[in-house]
């Protein structure tokens, strides 16, 4: 009785697994924002993106208010980098600058993103001295797991 109900868990267990590596990582649900009544962006993200030279990288995002309405501090912590930005809102679109605080290599570009009704972040990332940008999308953690400030 208890081997079977122990092989009965491991199956259920193994199903789960499955069925958790099946859902779609990395996709954007939302449809882009109305810029009326865009969600708040101040929150902890999960990353993922191609930089200019096509390495994919990933990591942790972290919005919080700026020192004038509708701006934002941003700090990034990806594969290799700490990095540091500002951003501001028009329309459904956060726009703004970024550079390497820390890392293997110092850079600075900018970003575009479009603001989804679910609160996610999917644009373009550019690098100064290349020409063709890279692309990021960032998701909300939901549950704000982690969320740390940082100094400016």
């Amino acid at each position: 009785m208890r081997k079977q109900l122990a092989s009965s868990l491991v199956l259920l267990l193994l199903f789960a697994l499955l069925v958790a590596g099946c859902r779609q990582k990395g996709v954007i649900q939302g449809q882009p924002a109305d810029p009326a009544s865009l969600p708040d962006l101040v929150n902890t993200y999960a990353v993922n993106g191609v930089d200019p030279a096509g390495e994919n990288y990933g990591g942790t995002l972290v919005i919080e208010p700026g020192d004038a309405p509708q701006t934002y501090r941003m700090q990034w912590i990806v594969t290799g980098a700490i990095q540091v930005g500002e951003g501001r809102v028009e329309g459904n679109q956060l726009l703004g600058t970024w550079q390497t605080l820390e890392g293997v290599t110092q850079a600075r570009g900018h970003f575009t993103y479009t603001v989804t009704t679910l609160g996610e972040l999917d644009g373009l990332r550019s690098v100064d001295g290349f020409q063709r940008p890279g692309w990021e999308k960032a998701f909300p953690n939901d549950e704000n797991w982690g969320k740390f400030k940082f100094g400016h």
